[in-house]
């Protein structure tokens, strides 16, 4: 009998140790799956939209209350509801409606009430203006529900333009602003309010970039290396740190680092600041790339063999 009594206890101590482990194992991979699953849908819904822009009525008022702003609800009740089977949507004063929790904990462990409108992603969205750029219109969130039980929120920039090709301008020093490529934002959480309610986990961000021709990018950031590197590289070596630390990750594209630009503070908290660029997997001609400064949202090409700029590594 006290065989039996030892013995089931260290099996019990194992199954304490273990247990967790492979619990959180299981729902990694089931949220990866679920991940790229919606990702799947909606590059789906979105490439047969004829248009991303143009949704909703946007008129700015003195102040906040006189503003009148339908352009995120109208954008899933006309546009993506067409091409996206929906259950249900919620305007901005009933986001928890739609299943988002009210706290959520961003990718490097701050606490963070859920953003309701677009400079909650990023204050930076609509208050640049450094190298004579402009900054995007501060729309409300709306929410809605997929069949599948995803709750997803969407901001909104009803003013958003087509791709015009910039990067074909490939000389040193020639950059060009992102904000009226941005088109929708979504954040999703793939089991509503159930938890953890963290980002990286079960809460992530997707994208939409330019209003004919659209794309969608879904970047996914390792938690080990949230706040990138500090120490600034050439191109070249960017990469070789992405491939070395985990061959899944690698750099990613200008339209991928916009999506970062645009979420930091659901990987950052809201008290982080980016002042530094980052280097994309864009080349150009002539030993030229691209990247983009976290603190003017501009996208900039230079020389690899010269200029040194900080790493961000991601995946799929």
């Amino acid at each position: 009998m006290a065989e039996i009594l030892l013995s089931l206890t260290i099996i019990g101590v194992v199954a304490a140790i273990t247990l967790p482990s492979l619990t959180g194992n299981i729902n990694e991979r089931t949220w990866n799956t679920q991940r790229k699953a919606l990702y799947a849908r909606f590059s789906q819904a979105i490439a047969l939209m004829p248009s991303l822009n143009g949704y909703g009525t946007l008129i700015e008022g003195n102040n906040s209350t006189s503003a009148v702003d339908t352009g995120a609800e109208t954008f899933v009740t006309e546009g993506l509801s067409k091409v996206l089977k929906i259950n249900n949507i919620c305007n901005n004063e009933h986001l928890e409606d739609c299943g988002l929790n009210k706290k959520i904990t961003t990718l490097n462990g701050s606490i963070i009430t859920f953003p309701e409108k677009m400079s909650e992603l990023n204050p930076l969205l609509t208050s640049v203006s450094v190298f004579g750029g402009f900054s995007a219109i501060d729309t409300k969130a709306a929410a809605f529900e997929t069949v599948n039980g995803e709750s997803i929120a969407i901001f909104y920039n009803p003013n958003c333009q087509m791709d015009m090709n910039e990067r074909s301008t490939v000389y040193h020093g020639y950059y060009y602003f992102i904000y009226p490529k941005i088109c929708a934002n979504f954040v999703f959480d793939l089991n509503g309010n159930k938890g953890p309610n963290t980002v990286g986990k079960d809460i992530g961000f997707m994208t939409a970039l330019y209003s004919s021709d659209s794309i969608i990018v879904a970047p996914q950031l390792p938690t080990q290396m949230a706040a990138g590197t500090n120490a600034k590289v050439k191109q070249q070596e960017a990469v070789s740190i992405c491939k070395n630390q985990d061959g899944e990750l690698r750099l990613p594209n200008i339209d991928e680092l916009v999506a970062i630009f645009v979420n930091q503070n659901l990987l950052y908290g809201s008290t982080y600041t980016a002042s530094t660029a980052y280097w994309s997997s864009n080349l150009a001609p002539n030993k030229h790339a691209w990247g983009m400064g976290m603190e003017s949202a501009a996208v900039w090409c230079y020389n690899t063999n010269t200029t040194t700029w900080s790493v961000h590594c991601v995946k799929r």
